[in-house]
């Protein structure tokens, strides 16, 4: 046996495998699966950005990682409208992969290791906890993380809106927050990929100036176009804050080739000019969200928090199996809540993510 540990040993099991029976019966409905366990946009990618990505088709170079001028301006002018930026330039700015990527690899990009902590809610999306493990840290969940012992502690998760939950932080909580972690030098990255889809709560950044003083020291954004513009397939995500942060960020990623595509950059600076295809997106999910909440609160669910994101976080007041069990006999998938932790057992998570004639089955079936 090689000396050499595998980095996948050192992770948890891939959850997504143990819902394949469940998908299996689900599939045997006679009017097919409805598949709300993934958070998966299905509407078209806006013609606008398709357009733009075609039109940038002919790219026979390597792109540069941090992007164009163009994509630059574009997220730097983008930050300064939605979430309330002042005085953002070039340096505040990183394209990413994806932000899965970014979320997976950060901790080994900052060069955490044995010794070092990395913070992340307690219910939450699983690969804040594999980024730590990959980079041989010691994970930690909390519920209030200015509760939590700085010793050690490098790098702090935040998640608002929540995936798995859709609880918003307040702007007087993210800026204890903030606060708290400047006292004790912990960096903050806040994972604001849902900020687009509030429902009952405006989402707020932690880059606004009521939250971070006008200072971005030890502070970063990162956001994504998946779910705003349906471009989960083009992997275009970005950071955005501490230009000290990110520089070094971007000279290590230089060396590792992470770079976006060229056709893809083109289509990120047509999406982030544009706020009409993101208004049409949010009133289908709008409306899906109030169909499926009200048939689920008839079948016997409750819904807690849920004011904003993709997700409905129901329960039954049942171990969370039985939920997707008793749903995949009706022909509805859903993903059990101890995928993002222990505190879930009880829960599950329903994704707005189905077209209208799926969500409409999902309705029929959940009738009393």
């Amino acid at each position: 046996m090689s000396a050499v540990e595998a980095p996948v040993d050192r992770l948890p099991a891939f959850p997504w495998d143990k819902l394949e029976p469940y998908k299996a019966t689900a599939a045997a409905h006679p009017d097919g699966i409805v598949d709300l366990s993934v958070g998966t946009p299905v509407d078209s990618v806006p013609e606008l950005i398709q357009k733009a990505l075609v039109a940038a088709a002919d790219s026979p170079g390597y792109p540069t990682v941090w992007g164009t001028p163009e994509l630059r301006d574009a997220i730097t002018g983008w930050c300064e409208r939605r979430l309330g930026a002042r005085d953002f330039t070039h340096r505040n700015v990183l394209p990413v992969v994806g932000s899965k990527e970014l979320v997976a690899w950060l901790p080994t990009q900052l060069g955490l290791g044995p010794g070092d902590k990395v913070a992340y809610p307690r219910l939450a999306y699983p690969t804040y906890e594999v980024g730590a493990r990959l980079a041989r840290a010691e994970p930690v969940a909390y519920d209030d993380p200015t509760e939590l012992d700085p010793t050690g502690l490098k790098l702090l998760w935040l998640n608002s809106p929540s995936n798995p939950t859709g609880r918003v932080l307040s702007r007087d909580e993210l800026t204890r927050i903030v606060a708290w972690a400047r006292e004790h030098g912990v960096l903050v990255f806040s994972d604001e990929c849902y900020i687009e889809l509030g429902w009952e709560a405006d989402p707020v950044s932690v880059l606004h100036p009521e939250v971070c003083g006008g200072s971005y020291e030890g502070i970063v954004a990162v956001h994504s176009l998946s779910k705003r513009s349906n471009l989960a397939g083009y992997r275009a995500a970005f950071a955005a804050g501490d230009a000290a942060v990110l520089g070094p960020l971007l000279q290590l990623r230089k060396h590792g080739g992470m770079m976006t595509s060229a056709p893809t950059q083109a289509a990120v600076v047509a999406a982030l000019g544009d706020e009409q295809h993101v208004h049409e997106q949010r009133a289908r999910y709008a409306a899906r969200r109030t169909a499926l909440r009200t048939a689920l609160e008839h079948h016997g669910f409750r819904i807690e928090h849920s004011e904003a994101s993709l997700y409905l976080w129901a329960t039954r007041n049942e171990p969370c199996w039985t939920t997707v069990a008793h749903l995949a006999t009706l022909g509805i998938l859903v993903a059990p809540g101890d995928f993002y932790g222990r505190a879930g057992a009880s829960f599950v998570r329903v994704a707005l993510t189905a077209t209208d004639e799926r969500v409409a089955a999902a309705v029929n079936r959940l009738r009393p």
